[in-house]
């Protein structure tokens, strides 16, 4: 019986070992394939990316240009510019410009309602008249005492009149010519108030002041104007804005720690912001004798040169000082290297800038002089041609790859 039972055991089948290895194989296969994939993304997505940049070349500037030494911003303003208002209150009836007009000194711009006015001087007109007419009746009566007076003293000589009666007439001839100075003197009222009531009246035409070109129409027909404000708002200050166009010129805030670069006669270069590639000449007329606590700042005029039908007030410029002219012509003898000043970074150990090789950037020491517009003079580190880096991204290093902006 023990060898049937050991022969028995030989014949088992063990099922168990062979299913157990049958699907452990394709588990290990498994976890191999995802392991090898994930080490592949990490590969992938821990790879060095390229740094989008964008760059502009270092230009050489000829000999005989002229570097700033300062820029600055500003606005175009004109020297004499007014608000054009009546000196008295009155409603608007008629306005004759119309914005872009030029108007000319003198030119009749607006009128307002006239009627209380001109009544108002005629009644002047009369009063003044009646005391005239008052003068004249009181110059009769007077030669008439006259007469009386004298007939008096010969009728006192004969006896035949006292001398209370002679005294009497000298008084009536006396008291007639204090009143005829009276009248005279109201009579130069009267004048002087004729004369009043007409300025009133010719108040109610509003001229131009000067030569120029309205750049604002305020006021409207049926609208009341006043040199004050007055009604809640609802009664207009100005008629209009008019502009001298001849007196234009640039106003800049200069900060105070470079004042000392600015002096009177000093030659300036202008961009305006709607003209950017226009460079006008212009110089500097004078430095404020004030300064700006709250922005610490000091005012400038500057004067163009010539000026130009696209000069507007208000509009924005930037201006770079240039050097004097002493100054200006020994610089001027040596060519210069410019790079765009947004590639300057500048820390406290000095400037630098990145310099593309290729698809990595080199960063390299510079050492940096005036400037010019938007550009600055290297002295040292690059040369013309070289491409860098603008406004470099915080996490820029040196060596690292760069993939250029178009």
């Amino acid at each position: 019986m023990a060898d049937l039972k050991d022969d028995l055991a030989a014949l088992r089948i063990e099922r168990e070992p062979i299913r157990t290895r049958r699907r452990n194989g394709p588990l290990w296969i498994t976890i191999v394939i995802l392991v090898l994939g994930g080490g592949a993304a990490w590969a992938w997505f821990a790879r060095e990316r390229p740094l989008e940049v964008q760059t502009a070349a270092v230009e050489a500037r000829a000999a005989g240009a002229q570097t700033g030494v300062l820029n600055a911003t500003g606005y175009v303003t004109a020297r004499r510019r007014a608000t054009v208002s009546s000196k008295i209150t009155g409603k608007v009836i008629e306005v004759n410009i119309e914005e872009g007009m030029v108007v000319h000194q003198g030119q009749v711009l607006a009128r307002l309602d006239d009627s209380t006015p001109r009544a108002t001087l005629a009644l002047a007109r009369a009063q003044a008249q009646a005391t005239r007419q008052g003068v004249h009746e009181n110059e009769v009566r007077r030669e008439q005492a006259s007469i009386t007076l004298a007939r008096m003293q010969r009728l006192r000589k004969d006896g035949h009149v006292s001398e209370a009666e002679v005294d009497l007439a000298r008084t009536e001839l006396d008291s007639t010519d204090a009143r005829i100075l009276a009248l005279r003197e109201q009579v130069n009222v009267a004048d002087r108030q004729v004369e009043l009531e007409e300025t009133n009246l010719d108040n109610t035409v509003i001229r131009a002041p000067f030569n120029g070109v309205a750049i604002s129409k305020d006021a409207q027909p049926g609208e009341m104007v006043s040199p004050v404000s007055a009604g809640g708002g609802f009664t207009r200050t100005g008629i209009g804005t008019i502009v001298d166009m001849k007196s234009l010129e640039i106003e800049v805030d200069v900060n105070e720690a470079y004042i000392n670069r600015v002096t009177p006669g000093q030659p300036v270069t202008a961009v305006l912001d709607a003209y950017p590639e226009w460079q006008i000449p212009a110089h500097v007329i004078t430095t404020i004798p004030a300064a700006d606590r709250q922005k610490a700042t000091v005012l400038v005029r500057i004067a163009f040169e010539k000026l130009d039908p696209r000069l507007l007030p208000d509009m924005g410029v930037k201006v770079t000082f240039l050097r004097d002219a002493p100054e200006a012509s020994t610089a001027a003898l040596q060519p210069a290297t410019l790079a765009p000043k947004a590639a300057i970074r500048t820390t406290d150990t000095g400037a630098f800038a990145y310099v593309t090789r290729g698809d990595t950037v080199e960063r390299r020491a510079v050492q940096v002089a005036g400037s010019d517009g938007d550009r600055v003079e290297i002295r040292a580190g690059l040369k013309p041609g070289e491409q860098v880096v603008l406004s470099p991204p915080a996490e820029l290093q040196d060596g690292m790859r760069v993939r250029i902006k178009p």
